[in-house]
């Protein structure tokens, strides 16, 4: 791939996933690793997740004609391509409104996935984002954001790799699925279109576009708290079949 842009060729051939971010207890969050190969194409990206991606171990960023794949010895982890985005996205609620609607976030009763970097409720202010989307009206979530230090690039604005992980896990709350059966994201494609600050007051809304039996299409948008869009992305989701009983 000739037309890189020029932020990827300054970046490492490899990434790492530290166990931070992670999502289920033994793979990255989606939208984190989503973010962090989306780094390496331009513009709009879609992301396929191929399979869960490892923790803690050296993964080879390879350009492959116009796409680039993130793989681990003979295993495409991760493939991302330019994207056009195409997505009708609902007015903001008000930050009073997103803080109401979170608080009847799903994941305090029961949660697949307690421990994820986005969406866990165990995570701590400062190391997960606790991002906790809930019922806003109905087929809609929203929550609160405000972004810490630990999220910045040095220069007061949240890394890109932080926006795509905040955009992922508030889809996965605005559909309904068994408490048992656990979802997991499998692409992802973000416009982010300005940037997004340290501290600063946002709002995230999720809601589902489609459903196709166990997979799920939805919608999710990052806005400032005067209601201007910063980031949006769809993404497709599946439900894993539920674990066999002992």
């Amino acid at each position: 791939m000739t037309d890189r842009p020029p932020e990827s060729r300054t970046l490492p051939r490899t990434i790492r996933i530290e166990r931070r971010f992670r999502g289920p207890p033994d793979s990255g969050n989606g939208g984190y690793v989503c973010g962090r190969l989306a780094r390496y194409a331009a513009g709009s990206s879609l992301v396929r997740l191929e399979v869960p991606s490892p923790l803690d171990a050296e993964m080879l960023v390879k350009e492959s004609g116009s796409s680039v794949e993130l793989v681990q010895g003979a295993t495409v982890v991760a493939r991302a391509r330019p994207a056009v985005m195409s997505l009708d996205i609902p007015a903001a609620p008000s930050f009073a409104e997103a803080e109401a609607a979170a608080r009847s976030y799903r994941g305090f009763r029961a949660h697949p996935f307690p421990g994820c970097f986005v969406c866990g409720p165990e995570r701590a202010a400062g190391d997960g984002l606790r991002i906790f989307a809930g019922t806003l009206r109905n087929g809609v979530v929203a929550c609160p954001w405000i972004p810490d230090a630990s999220l910045g690039d040095g220069k007061g604005r949240v890394r890109t790799e932080f926006i795509w992980s905040a955009l992922d896990c508030p889809g996965a709350f605005s559909f309904e699925f068994s408490e048992k059966t656990p979802v997991l994201l499998g692409e992802m494609a973000a416009s982010l279109r300005s940037a997004v600050y340290v501290g600063e007051r946002c709002i995230i809304v999720g809601w589902e576009l489609a459903r196709d039996e166990r997979r799920h299409f939805t919608g999710t948008a990052l806005f400032s708290e005067s209601g201007d869009c910063r980031a949006c992305a769809r993404a497709t989701w599946f439900e894993m079949p539920a674990p066999l009983q002992s």
